[in-house]
């Protein structure tokens, strides 16, 4: 804490804390808090030593209510961080905050190695800039209660009542009939980011058309691959892999038309300015919408825009809705994304659900026909509620959530298996995701060390096993017989289906696809 003076002050909040809520021993605010004064550094704040109460491997949350004292004008950025050691700084959690509200702290943390010194810190704002702090609490993620109740979720969320009912000559001799339902395909999108090498590698393509229904391409359909130099456009890789996945019935997301990461625009495009660089966008949205029409599914249209503001800068406010616009009218079917990382984690105050939320409001009052909201999902130590409470307030626009670059990493596959189903699990039960797209799943084809499914040698790790057995965990299975109306009634993920009924003339087999339109679906079956 330095030379900060640390005093106990009482007030009563107006807002409750939303990822508190949930938790038995936490039902409000207490109204207590920590007042530090006299700060000469931005690292001064409360503090306290944890270094015994916390375990390897486990994931603890961190919540905590700041608000910015006297002293401060504005804005400030206050976090949580966790000093381990000498040379280690993990981030727990951060906002920008000001004193005109009490802000949530909320994030995560996991130890790989054992530490000698832990200390917390809530630091952060300037020197001479006061910071409260109330209910500030560090503990263990309960991870088996939370699964239970995802499980609930799922059911309401991704299944449906179902009727069959059978028809034809046979239909009168079926009462009591036994039956068995098996479901071939969940129609949920899950899918993979794949590159134009990787379809060389037999097993691995094998694993892919095998285990995924979607994809995106890493890095074949950037603008600084298709066009490296100026007037020099490349599709080769892209075509071929448009090809292999269309080949197998692979539906596909485009990314991404532009990148606003200035370090991800190349240099010949960097070095244009004014009406040189509009030419030049208009020339790719021109040369690759009018290539591909109708051909992928989505686009991100302008990766990263909380993150970089290359386009912006040069061009004005207006060009990121202006290529919405014209992507649209050049592929009036694709669904248009924003796409962005650290949405989810409350890990970066440059893209909080809030600032994604503002950022879309201002394209569609653009005129930015904005479809889709891509959460990209590059984490390590997920939370489910923390998760689960970004994606409430991202849904509330209205707008399909995909998760677009899941990857989860930890050096232990166990332990990178139980974060992963963390994060699956958390998407799949929340009725705003469309989708889940994989950044990749082979050791040494991945963007992140440690986040591979599969082992270099093509050996299913323990994260891999994970992620089929929660597939086959939403698929549905049933035995039963045919009741006295000729019907059979069930409740089965949205997907496709066989059923197998035996006949007095034999055993009949019959195809159908329960779908998501409405709460009971009827299907008619002649037998």
């Amino acid at each position: 804490m330095g030379s900060c003076r640390l005093s106990i002050q009482t007030e009563a909040p107006h807002m409750l804390p939303s990822i508190l809520k949930d938790r038995a021993s936490q039902k409000h605010i207490s109204g207590h808090y920590i007042l530090a004064t006299n700060r000469t550094d931005v690292w001064m704040g409360p503090s306290q030593v944890i270094t015994d109460k916390l375990r390897l491997h486990v994931t603890y949350r961190v919540s905590a209510w700041v608000r910015v004292g006297s002293g401060g004008h504005g804005r400030h950025h206050v976090n949580v961080c966790l000093a381990v050691d000498k040379n280690q700084w993990v981030n727990g959690g951060q906002v920008d905050a000001d004193g005109d509200q009490w802000y949530e702290i909320k994030g995560a943390f996991k130890l790989e190695k054992q530490p000698s010194k832990v200390t917390a810190y809530v630091q952060g704002p300037p020197a001479g800039v006061d910071i409260r702090v109330m209910d500030f609490q560090i503990y263990a993620v309960d991870r088996k209660a939370r699964f239970e109740y995802l499980k609930e979720k799922t059911d309401k969320v991704r299944k449906r009542d179902v009727v069959l009912k059978f028809q034809g000559s046979n239909a009168v001799n079926l009462l009591g009939s036994s039956l068995r339902i098996q479901q071939t395909e969940n129609s949920f999108p899950f899918g993979s980011c794949i590159a134009r090498h990787n379809i060389e590698n037999e097993d691995l393509a094998e694993f892919f058309v095998k285990n995924f229904n979607w994809a995106v391409f890493e890095n074949e359909l950037k603008w600084y691959h298709t066009e490296a130099e100026q007037g020099r456009l490349n599709y080769k890789d892209s075509d071929e892999l448009l090809e292999f996945c269309e080949k197998h019935k692979i539906q596909v997301r485009g990314h991404c038309l532009f990148w606003e990461v200035e370090d991800a625009v190349q240099p010949w495009v960097q070095s244009l300015q004014g009406h040189h660089l509009m030419a030049a966008i208009q020339n790719r949205l021109q040369s690759l919408l009018s290539r591909y029409k109708g051909r992928f599914r989505h686009h991100d249209v302008n990766n990263e825009m909380l993150h970089g503001s290359f386009y912006e800068d040069r061009l004005g406010r207006d060009i990121r809705a202006y290529m919405f616009r014209e992507a649209h009218k050049l592929d009036p079917s694709a669904v248009l994304f924003v796409n962005d990382y650290n949405v989810e984690d409350g890990c970066d105050t440059k893209s909080t659900p809030e600032k994604l939320v503002e950022q879309v409001v201002d394209l569609q009052d653009r005129g930015a026909p904005v479809g889709g909201i891509g959460v990209q999902g590059h984490i390590s130590h997920p939370v489910g509620e923390i998760i689960c409470d970004s994606l409430d307030k991202l849904a509330i626009l209205g707008l399909p959530i995909w998760i677009t670059e899941l990857d989860v990493t930890a050096e232990n596959e166990h332990i990178r298996a139980d974060d992963l189903e963390v994060f699956l699990r958390e998407a799949f039960a929340h009725p705003a995701v469309g989708g889940i797209i994989l950044w990749g799943f082979w050791e040494m084809f991945m963007f992140r060390e440690h986040a591979h499914l599969v082992d270099a040698d093509g050996t299913i790790n323990e994260a891999g096993r994970r992620y089929l057995a929660l597939k086959q965990e939403w698929l549905t299975r049933m035995n039963g017989s045919v009741d006295h109306q000729g019907e059979f009634k069930f409740r089965g993920y949205h997907g496709s289906y066989t059923v197998e009924v035996n006949t007095p003339s034999g055993k009949v087999a019959r195809s159908f696809v329960v779908d998501k339109d409405s709460p009971v679906q009827v299907i008619a079956l002649n037998v």
